[in-house]
């Protein structure tokens, strides 16, 4: 049996949750198809999707032609983190492009991360039958704004009626012969060879063979159109999928791996791990070695044709639902040697919002309910005070408060209150510093001692610690006592950002009391970093995100003017087709001035595109962030904290 695990990825509208039912439909894996418009799709469970008609959170179906079985996964571009996090996980791709609004920013985001992360994929130009429907164009678009190769497969027939009909490509006959021929040709020197001098050993399948390799290396990407609505169209997509796509032919008997991509709760609370297994078999009480350690399988469900069965095991190449694994993280690597597999790499996100309950009564419920939320998408990043009176949560954008706030009312019957967003900065070293407290000496009143050394690492290298130490001497939890304290206390710096890029080694330790416990060394700890800080400096760093902006031509010196008073620095700027294409670098507490401002300079044209591109020093005041917990900056109320 092959399996692929296949993504259908768009622009919000382009028409993926409606192609995604249609599958579904005509392979026999629901008996009726959903609408997004009555909020009644297979692949739209949270109220927020229904309501809005989008696909928010990663979900998965499945369905099989003849012996592949294909897990099927769609995913919304606004919410790139949870789309990446299943890009890791796919086989291949379709992307869906709408044959009206043509190519748009998310439709680049999306084939520049599959592109990136080396998934092969194939579009579908949908909604052929609509008014103004442009499918030539649109492949046109796809080729110059995309920078990739398309292959058209199928022809738009009487386009933008509601005669229009998709009528696959018969490559037998010219020019569609010589077009794909030499498509093929400019990526295989033998093809092109043979297209010389031999042209009639250019089989139909022979040709097939090599748009399928080359569509698995990333060189060529199939084209078909239709309606997903109707489905028309569809039949040569499914074939397509079954005959082009790069599927797997997994070993259910080989060691156990894979990864979890995903994490929910159940009914009764329970945890459970969404996991993509790659290799080997996995039953109910089988033990799996996680980050955390290991843990017993209580229970399985499997996707499979279009729903959720509980059974005693899953093999390579299928997506299940597995219970028990309560120390799982999204992106952990399960194997039977604890081994991990490259880690999930996102950008940070950079906006926070404080959440209040909107009664007063609800403030501890509300911090469970954030506490779940988080370990189920680590990038919420829940921060809270002390006591939980103050709970701050990171966003991407401003439409994660919807998210956040629906899931709160809908799952937990919490009504919460966001306050405005503002921008996470970050601080970095200036310099080295050192900090020390030895053992019955004041002012350590601790049986401890301590010695730090901090210094700055180059831009994006992260945090490290080391022991200069001779770790003989005291017990490897006093140690580990000291890494982790370091660890927590780097999250608050001078300035009460988080301190990044830094190297932090613990260059003295001792114990000469058998009074000492770990509790000693983890409360000291602290005070000794904050001095070592203190000496060292920091900058306050903002964030600054790449940007790429569309807009007409005729509106290029409004734009720049908008861009200048924003602080925006352009470094290139293209007019083509009576389209301005900008691309730069502003602060991102900057971008939704520029978003709100856009549609009206443009009459709804313009399309800003950014993310997260790196962090820049603040000049000037070095702005400051409340801190929620112990300040070891302020000895005497740090001290009078731990009292």
């Amino acid at each position: 049996m092959r399996t692929l695990n296949l993504g259908i990825l768009a622009h919000v509208d382009a028409g993926k949750t409606s192609l995604t039912e249609r599958l579904l439909f005509d392979t026999g894996a629901i008996d009726r198809l959903g609408s997004v418009d009555s909020g009644n799709t297979q692949i739209d469970s949270l109220e927020l999707e229904r309501q809005r008609g989008i696909t928010i959170a990663a979900s998965v179906v499945s369905f099989r032609l003849g012996d592949l079985v294909v897990n099927l996964t769609p995913g919304h571009p606004d919410f790139i983190a949870e789309v990446e996090r299943v890009l890791q996980s796919l086989d291949a791709a379709v992307v869906v492009v709408s044959a009206v609004e043509g190519v748009q920013a998310q439709t680049r985001v999306l084939v520049r991360a599959l592109r990136r992360l080396g998934v092969p994929f194939l579009f579908f130009v949908n909604k052929i039958d609509r008014l103004g429907a442009r499918p030539a164009e649109v492949v046109e678009e796809i080729a110059s704004q995309l920078s990739v190769r398309p292959v058209i497969m199928s022809a738009a027939v009487e386009a933008g009626s509601r005669h229009a009909r998709s009528e696959p490509i018969d490559f037998a006959q010219e020019p569609h012969f010589s077009a794909l021929s030499e498509a093929l040709a400019a990526n295989d020197e033998a093809l092109l060879d043979d297209y010389v001098l031999a042209p009639q050993r250019l089989t139909d399948e022979r040709l097939r063979k090599a748009l399928a390799t080359q569509l698995a290396e990333g060189l060529l990407h199939p084209v078909y159109c239709g309606i997903a609505m109707t489905g028309v169209g569809v039949p040569g997509l499914i074939t397509a999928i079954e005959t082009l796509l790069p599927a797997k032919a997994p070993a259910p008997d080989a060691p156990v791996e894979g990864r979890i991509f995903k994490i929910e709760r159940g009914w009764g609370g329970e945890k459970l791990a969404f996991l993509n297994l790659t290799s080997g078999t996995v039953a109910t009480r089988d033990y799996l070695v996680l980050s955390g350690g290991a843990a017993k399988v209580t229970s399985i469900q499997l996707f499979d044709q279009g729903r959720l069965e509980k059974v005693d095991q899953v093999t390579a190449g299928r997506i299940a639902k597995v219970g028990g694994l309560a120390h799982a993280r999204i992106g952990d690597w399960i194997g039977v040697d604890g081994r991990r597999a490259g880690a999930f790499h996102f950008a940070p996100p950079t906006l926070e919002t404080l959440v209040r309950p909107r009664r007063p009564s609800d403030n501890t419920a509300l911090w469970l309910a954030l506490q779940q939320l988080a370990e189920q998408d680590p990038f919420i990043n829940l921060r809270t005070s002390d006591d939980a009176s103050e709970m701050f949560v990171s966003l991407y954008g401003e439409v994660q408060k919807e998210v956040i706030e629906a899931t709160l009312s809908a799952d937990f019957g919490l009504e919460a209150h966001f306050e405005e967003s503002t921008v996470i900065c970050v601080e970095r070293p200036l310099g080295t510093g050192t900090g020390i407290e030895i053992i019955f000496r004041e002012p350590n009143p601790f049986l401890a001692t301590v010695g730090l050394r901090i210094e700055p690492r180059p831009a994006a290298a992260g945090n490290s610690f080391a022991l200069e130490v001779n770790v003989g001497q005291m017990p490897a939890s006093f140690y580990r006592a000291v890494e982790e304290a370091v660890a927590e206390t780097l999250k608050a710096g001078l300035f009460g950002w988080q301190v990044i890029d830094c190297h932090v080694a613990m260059t003295a330790a001792r114990q000469t009391s058998p009074a000492s416990t770990a509790v000693d060394f983890r409360r000291l700890t602290p005070l000794v970093l904050a001095e070592a800080l203190s000496s060292a400096g920091t900058v306050v760093c903002e964030p600054i995100d790449s940007f790429r902006l569309e807009a007409p031509a005729s509106v290029l010196t409004a734009i720049h003017t908008l861009l200048a008073k924003s602080g925006a620095s352009t470094t290139d700027s293209i007019i083509e087709g009576g389209v301005a294409r900008l691309a730069g670098t502003i602060a991102s507490a900057n971008v939704q001035g520029v978003q709100r401002q856009l549609p009206g300079l443009t009459s709804g044209a313009g399309v800003l595109e950014n993310s997260f591109d790196h962090y820049a020093p603040i000049a000037g005041t070095q702005p400051s962030r409340p801190r929620l917990g112990a300040n070891p900056f302020d000895r005497a109320n740090y001290l009078r904290s731990l009292r």
